[in-house]
């Protein structure tokens, strides 16, 4: 089976920079993130308001 060697994957990635540029590239990195961070969430079923929910209500608790 074929493996990439490390100057395989520098040229790609020059040819990545070339194409769409070095700002381009970190607001996609950026956007890569967000998604793969909601993705995580959404498996488990956790999303900003079911936390903060959950917040108010251990809060409650604490109260009484």
């Amino acid at each position: 089976m074929w493996r990439p060697g490390f100057v395989e994957i520098l040229i790609v990635l020059v040819i990545i920079i070339l194409l769409f540029g070095p700002g381009r590239i970190s607001k996609i990195a950026k956007e890569l993130g967000a998604s793969i961070s909601a993705f995580k969430e959404g498996l488990n079923g956790e999303t900003k308001e079911n936390k903060t929910e959950q917040t108010a209500a251990e809060e409650e608790k604490k109260e009484q």
